[in-house]
């Protein structure tokens, strides 16, 4: 019964710890996250308002959140084999990141080239 409880000790303190990429995994989920759910529900509105937006018909503005989604859910196969091919892990977790920030920056120009 003793070597029970010791075994148990054991695993409840090594179970404290987090791993070294969680917290990069955690803020790059995050991000995704705020992406997918925010900016495509703001975006396909603005697409669609023919005062403020581009005044496009919702055939025209679900080709391109089509289009979009496609992108958002072919990215991670073609990271994650530059990942296992040639940059690593942490390097792909960064140049994604990088094209986050470039994707969410070019929409924020209001001219139709940057869509």
């Amino acid at each position: 019964m003793s070597a029970n409880v010791g075994t148990l000790n054991s695993v409840s303190h090594a179970s404290e710890k987090h791993p070294k990429g969680l917290a990069v995994l955690f803020a790059t989920e995050m991000w995704e996250r705020f992406s997918f759910y925010s900016m495509l529900a703001l975006f396909t509105l603005y697409l669609r308002d023919p005062k403020e937006g581009f005044g496009w018909t919702a055939a025209e503005a679900t080709w391109l959140y089509s289009t979009y989604l496609m992108f958002v859910y072919l990215s991670p196969l073609v990271g994650g084999f530059i990942a296992d091919r040639f940059t690593g892990y942490r390097k792909a977790v960064m140049i994604g990141g990088f094209f986050f920030m470039a994707g969410h920056a070019t929409l924020s120009i209001p001219a139709s080239w940057a869509l």
